[in-house]
């Protein structure tokens, strides 16, 4: 089978992203590309700075990649008719029934109109649920800092309190917007995944395991690393403000991902490899189906990955989609190319700790990169978009 990629231009593909591992700008880094069914995969660099190498099945964070998983897990149970698009949300959890609404985002929490209709589950998938990250620095609204005492705020570790204690502390919050009206990153995840977890009566982490992982071959993904495979994940860095340097924000001899969390959180808590999450991206690439296991429909598959916003939304939420790509259930759909890499109906997301995954139909493609370097801003760094650069411009036919 031929992949249609050159080989010469693979090398300087690799040769790019050894360059990020010798200048020290991370410690490792994993580079999986899938085309028309052949695997091109490289491991470069070290599981933790000065460590022991890293290797094509090492075990990394993969946050915010999370998202299109709980979106297409919600989606089994939308195809088996236990949950529906446009039904309230309230039967499973009533601690988003009868919502208030701020009257200004920018006015006192106490300062709201009731909620013009229910959240529905269309809307967590979307992430017009009025609830979410407010893309402001910190203090600048008072519901910002309501949220921060509420614990709410999105943060690279996952919530340290039970999922039920969670809704509680949403439910006693005023929405941002009138649902449906607005974008706000990430919140609708983390609720996503307790509505799956109460409506399929399972804990997320055993729906996941037996409707998605076991299926799939997905051995190595999971809300925690297990202790016979904890010299498997590697270490995460920030970059420190001070020096410019990297320093440790989680260090796998005591990190948070070796025990099982209190939340398992739908909107960034996995860890995954290189080869399982291609398993995931094939499935959808394949239509809902990865060999002989049939995980979606093709309608499903289609839905998730077609754009639900509108002009509007997206242009308020310019930093996430830069112009050229919309939103659909858990993931950026592309609209427009530009850039080598933006194909028309590319999807996919990134990951905070440094990661970043993508599935091309038009191309039968997936590209896969697995870094530790912390992000810094909702845009990709350079490490993602040279990868993104050398995976197209590799591409012969």
């Amino acid at each position: 089978m031929n992949s249609g990629l050159s080989q010469t231009r693979l090398e300087r593909m690799h040769s790019v992203m050894a360059g990020y591992v010798e200048r020290g700008e991370v410690p490792g880094i994993v580079t999986l590309v899938y085309r028309r069914g052949e695997v091109h995969a490289e491991a470069r660099g070290t599981l933790t700075i000065g460590g022991v190498p890293v290797r094509r099945d090492s075990i990394f964070r993969i946050a915010s990649m999370t998202k299109p998983v709980i979106a297409a897990a919600a989606m089994i149970l939308v195809e088996e008719c236990r949950l529906r698009l446009d039904d309230p949300v309230d039967s499973l959890l009533p601690e988003l029934a009868d919502r208030r609404v701020l009257r200004r985002l920018d006015g006192p929490v106490d300062d709201t109109v009731q909620a013009n209709r229910p959240i529905t589950l269309r809307d967590l998938l979307t992430f017009r649920l009025g609830f979410g990250a407010v893309m402001a620095p910190p203090g600048t609204y008072p519901i910002q800092q309501a949220i921060a005492e509420a614990g709410l705020e999105p943060s690279p570790t996952p919530p340290a309190v039970t999922s039920d204690e969670w809704m509680k502390r949403l439910g006693q919050l005023p929405l941002l917007h009138q649902p449906g009206e607005g974008w706000l990153y990430h919140t609708g995840s983390d609720i996503l995944g307790v509505l799956i977890a109460r409506a399929s009566g399972q804990g997320l982490e055993a729906f996941l395991k037996e409707r998605l992982f076991d299926p799939l071959g997905m051995k190595d993904t999971g809300f925690h690393v297990p202790a016979a495979q904890a010299d498997r994940l590697s270490a995460a860095y920030a970059r420190d403000p001070e020096t410019g340097g990297l320093r440790v924000f989680d260090d796998p001899q005591d990190s948070a991902w070796t025990q099982p969390p209190v939340f398992a959180s739908g909107g960034g808590g996995l860890v995954s490899t290189a080869d399982d999450y291609l398993a995931f991206c094939r499935m959808l690439l394949g239509r809902g189906r990865l060999g002989r296991e049939r995980i979606l429909s093709r309608s499903a598959v289609e839905l998730m990955t077609a754009d639900h916003l509108t002009a509007e939304q997206k242009e308020t939420a310019r930093p996430f989609f830069g112009g050229h790509s919309g939103w659909g259930f858990g993931g950026a759909v592309s609209l427009r190319r530009t850039e080598l890499w933006q194909t028309p109906g590319r999807f996919g997301w990134d990951g905070g700790f440094g990661t970043s995954g993508y599935t091309d139909p038009q191309e039968d493609l997936v590209g896969i990169l697995l870094t530790q370097r912390m992000m810094e801003s909702p845009r990709g760094p350079r490490v993602f978009t040279d990868f993104w650069t050398s995976v197209y411009q590799a591409i012969e036919d």
